[in-house]
This record gives structure tokens, sequence and C-alpha cells, in this order.
């Protein structure tokens, strides 16, 4: 065993000495050393419930002949830090996690792991750990939050956020907007629709890196409970079967999570995230095959916030195998993939049916006949720019309009909300990228704004930030290259007729090359002043286009 590096023989006394002091026993200590590594806090709602899916997983791990060990990982939650200075620590601590995740099992020696995520950045955060380690790893998410009800809808985070946009419009009252803070995230759990954290759930689970159901099943289901015990018995199958991440996160994995990801509708966010972890697992994972892949696949799922079902619907109607199933039936999956079930992906699927088909819509009759999301590229975005189609209203597919250009997205807000956006306009926020933010920020609040204020329909916004999966309309982040790495979106001047075409993947601003040859020699790209460990990352982080990854 690994840990008999840390436990065995005479030169190990001293550290024997000191697992005696955490209480072990001699027949605990003769056991395989399980890390559980915790993102239990109280300051997430979606990990307000962790202690419990941690506690399940030890009594797992030692149901199964394993002593469970359990240690932390950090985790933000983004809707808090959402519209201030703290949401560019939210993407940043991805790198945080995986490293210090790593410096844990290494230094301690553990035999395997189980993680325990659930929201946003940690979740990918420890997939790319698991993949850096590659010993016996299992995923057990804490589960999505309930939908709350408002005047008897289903309604979620992102109608909280529109909520404000409409108050700003005058179209809702201060108690209505009340009744919505007291009514739409009823339980913990993750933000209930296909936003990021629940994104990245599903996708471990296609992935073959969580059991079924650890995408879909609610936080406050007492079946999360039992996923957990599973999760603990799970791994110590793997340990004695040697089955490690890299041999479950493959080439062909990752082409699996892709296709699903066009399938659900998932959050654009996967496409920082899916390459972030691909990298850890040695796989090359470029943006450009995208829409190759969307092009094939339909777009089954209309989860919020581009439609009105959520993640309790989506489990009900039976998880992420069922979808999984129906795109099966277009040969668009790799079955052969091992999973942490042990067995491989055909086989977990099979027999997983469709239980609502307005839930779950069948292959042959998909909302889209291509993907959730689209990669676009252009004389503004040179190296790529990603937007989350399925989220997209038909009239918005294709849009031309004049650029209202911001430098950050404070200023963006105040004008959204000081009407000064009108329709048909494109809102243009630049030096919010993983170098220029630094940390590449969400929009949600302008987006919100913008849909709030009923322009959803003919407002669409441009930005080398990112957005959140509660996003909705023509919302296209992720513009490569960033204004502060020298991107022509920094060249982009108030009034530029900017044009887009979604289907096409084409966006383009209305400029000459001579022209835009002359403001590049005129021009020098904006730096913030920043310290800490902002400072540090500013200055190691790579493109978007490239996962936002740390330099080598």
């Amino acid at each position: 065993m690994r840990s008999d590096n840390a436990k065995s023989g005479m030169q190990q006394a001293p550290a024997r000495s000191l697992f005696r002091a955490l209480g072990l026993t001699e027949e605990e200590l003769a056991r395989p050393l399980v890390g559980v590594v915790s993102s239990y806090n109280e300051i997430v709602p979606g990990h307000m419930n962790l202690d419990k899916i941690v506690e399940a997983v030890k009594q797992g791990v030692s149901m199964a002949g394993g002593t469970p060990i359990v240690f932390p990982a950090i985790a933000v939650c983004d809707g808090i830090a959402m519209g201030h200075e703290g949401m560019k620590y939210s993407l940043v601590t991805r790198d945080l996690i995986a490293d210090s995740t790593e410096c844990m099992a290494i230094a301690h020696q553990f035999d395997a792991l189980v993680m325990v995520p659930n929201c946003d950045k940690n979740v990918p955060g420890l997939l790319m750990a698991a993949a850096r380690l590659n010993i016996p790893t299992v995923f057990v998410s804490g589960g999505p939050m309930l939908a709350g009800r408002v005047k008897g809808e289903k309604r979620s985070l992102s109608s909280m956020f529109e909520a404000v946009g409409s108050y700003a419009a005058g179209t809702m009252t201060a108690e209505d907007v009340e009744e919505f803070e007291c009514k739409v995230c009823p339980t913990c759990g993750s933000c209930s629709g296909m936003y990021t954290a629940n994104s990245m759930n599903c996708l471990t689970e296609v992935l073959g890196m969580g059991l079924p159901g650890n995408g879909t099943i609610p936080a406050v289901y007492s079946e999360r409970i039992r996923l957990a015990k599973k999760a603990g018995m799970a791994v110590m199958d793997m340990l004695k079967r040697n089955i490690c991440p890299k041999d479950i996160m493959t080439k062909e994995a990752f082409t699996n999570a892709l296709t699903m990801d066009m399938a659900l509708g998932c959050s654009t966010n996967s496409m920082l995230h899916l390459p972030a972890i691909a990298h850890e697992a040695g796989v090359d994972l470029n943006v450009d095959i995208a829409n190759d892949i969307s092009a094939k696949t339909p777009n089954l799922c209309h989860l919020a916030p581009a439609g009105p079902t959520y993640m309790e619907d989506l489990n009900e109607a039976g998880g992420i195998y069922a979808v999984m199933n129906e795109i099966a039936k277009l040969g668009l999956l790799n079955l052969d993939c091992m999973t942490v079930t042990g067995k491989t992906v055909g086989e977990n699927i099979k027999g997983c049916v469709n239980k609502n088909p307005k839930v779950i819509r069948p292959v042959e009759n998909p909302y889209s006949k291509t993907g959730g999301i689209a990669v676009l590229r252009g004389n503004l975005a040179p190296d790529s720019c990603v937007v989350k189609r399925s989220a997209v209203v038909p009239e918005m597919l294709k849009h031309q309009g004049p650029a209202r250009v911001f430098d950050c997205e404070e200023d963006a807000i105040s004008a959204i909300k000081g009407g000064k956006i009108v329709a048909g306009d494109v809102v243009v926020i630049r030096y919010e990228g993983p170098k220029g933010g630094p940390g590449m920020r969400e929009m949600l609040n302008p987006t919100s704004a913008i849909a709030g204020m009923g322009l959803g329909a003919s407002v669409a916004l441009i930005t080398d930030g990112r957005f959140s999966g509660a996003s909705r309309g023509a919302s296209i982040g992720h513009v490569c290259p960033e204004a502060a790495a020298g991107g022509p979106i920094g060249l982009v001047e108030e009034g530029d007729m900017i044009s887009i075409d979604i289907n096409a993947n084409t966006i383009n601003m209305e400029v000459s090359e001579e022209e835009l040859a002359r403001r590049r020699a005129n021009w020098t790209p904006k730096t913030r002043e920043v310290s800490g460990y902002l400072k540090r990352y500013r200055r190691l982080v790579t493109s978007a286009d490239k996962g936002a990854v740390l330099e080598d």
C-alpha cells in the first residue's frame, strides 16, 4: 500500500506515534488510508450539508475495509461573490484547490481519495487534482438545491438576479423582489438550474468519475446519503482493482463529456474547465472540436435558465444516464470507457430509460439538431469565444448592432440600469479576462439586468470575462485574446457595428483592417494594480481558450 511509506517499518515509528495521537488503532493503521476531501463550509449553501455527506462516505469506506481520514478544500460561493471584487477570487480558487489537495494527498501518502465537492470551481479543481495524483478516486457531490416557488411557479437564482433588473425597470416592486429573495433558494444544495456547479457535477458523472445520480439527486434527499455511502465502498473496490483516474479520464471520456455538454445545455464555464481537467490528465482538448461535436449532437434539455425545468425534474426523468442513453442511440458516445463503478459507460447506461420526454426530449424530437454551446470566431475574437446557444432566443441568433463599450463590469451595470442601453445595442465589457480582471469575473449581474429590463431578446453582451451558468440570452464570453493581452476586443470603439451569427459561428466588428491597424498603433492595453495572490495569478494564467490553466 502507498500509505506504508508513512506508517510501516521501524523508520516510520515517529509517524505512527502521530497517527496514534489521532486516536487511530493498530487495526485502522493496517487498512488502506482513504482521504476524504471535504469542501464543507458555512458560507456556501451548496456546501452546508457536506458534513453529512462526508460522514456517510466515511461509513462506506469503513464498511468496505478502509480507514477514512478527512481533510478540507476551500470553496467560493459565486452568487455571494457576484458583482464586486470578490468575484475576482472565484476562478482563481480552482488552482488553489488542485494544488492544496495534491499537497495533502502526497504529503500523507493516502492510498485513495473520495472527493466531496459541490459548487462551481471546487468540482473542476478536485477533478484536476484527481488527474494529477492518479490514485483511485471517486467523486460524490452534495447535490442540487430544490427549485423555489414564487406565485405558484418554480423559480431559481437566475430569477432572483433578473428580479433586480425588473425592479430597476419599474416592472417589479420592492415587495415582489423580497418575495423572490425569500423563496427562490429554499434548501441547501447547488443552485437548482443547469448552472456551472450542476453542469460540472453532471459532467463528472459523464466522465465516469462519479456514481449514477451524482449530478442530479437533490441535496435534501436521503438517496444522496446512500449515494455517499456507496461512493465510499466504490473507492475501496477501485483500490483493489487498481482503477485510477487516468484509466477513466481518457480522450474518449472527454469527447463523451463534450457531447453530453451539448445535449444537456451546460454552462459555458464547462469550456474553461474541461480543457483544464484534460490538461492535468495529459489529454489535449482543443475547444475547436466543440463545433464539430455540436454539429452532430442534438440539444435535448432546456433546464433553467434556458427553460422551465430544474435539476429535480431531470433526476425524476431518469437523470444523466437517461440522457446518455438517448444520445447513444445516435452512436455519438464511446461506450467502452471505464468508470468508477468498475463497469463501462455502455454497461452503466443499459436500460436507463427516459421517463419524461418533456424534460429529456427524445433524439427524434430535440430542441435543436445542434448542441447547446457554440464557439465563435472572427476579427473580434480570432482565437475564439463561447456562447450558450440553447439559452439564446431565436431572434438573437443573428444580430448586428452598435457597440456600447465599457472597461469594467460596474460601468456597464450603471449604464444598463440607468436606461442608457437600448434595443439593438451590443454591450462590450472588456479587461475582465483571466489576466485583465484578473480572475475572469462572471457577468451575471449585467446579463440579468438586461433580461430583467426586457432587453433579453434585443441586446447582446460580449466580454473577455465569463458568464454564470445562470446567464441567458446572447451572452458571448471568453473572448480570446483578451484585451489585457492585446486582443482586438480592446480596439472596439463606441458605435462600431458588431455582427454576430451564432449559427454560422462568426463574430466580427465591421471595421477595416487599415483602421484596426491605426488604432492598434496608438493603443496600450490597460493594467489594473493588484497585489497578493491575484498578482501571482495574473503572471501565470493562460488564455481562456486554453482553459485558463497556469503555465507549467
